[in-house]
């Protein structure tokens, strides 16, 4: 039943979305400010579609991870939260 709830969360999200039971991994090769802003959005959308539907994030448990030398290391935000920006983070379906 959760998984036909949270069905249409991905709508209108132009990087990926990963959604394995109630966690989701929002991602996206990110090279330009044009990129981060993409990003950007798509965490304003979700944070946008969980408040509609009641279902608030855990924003303690967002973080981002930078991958690459040569990233630019943005900093995102949800709910004008700034979110914390982590070396690892362990993976639950591994």
């Amino acid at each position: 039943m959760f998984l036909i709830f949270i069905n249409d969360i991905d709508c209108g999200i132009t990087n990926w979305l990963l959604k394995f039971a109630d966690d989701a991994k929002l991602f996206g090769r990110v090279q330009s400010d044009p990129d981060k802003n993409s990003l950007q959005d798509d965490l304003q959308r979700l944070f946008d579609w969980a408040k509609e539907w009641q279902m608030e994030f855990n924003i303690d448990k967002c973080k981002v991870t930078h991958i690459e030398n040569s990233n630019n290391n943005f900093q995102y935000y949800m709910d004008k939260n700034e979110l914390a920006i982590v070396q690892e983070e362990k993976d639950l379906r591994c």
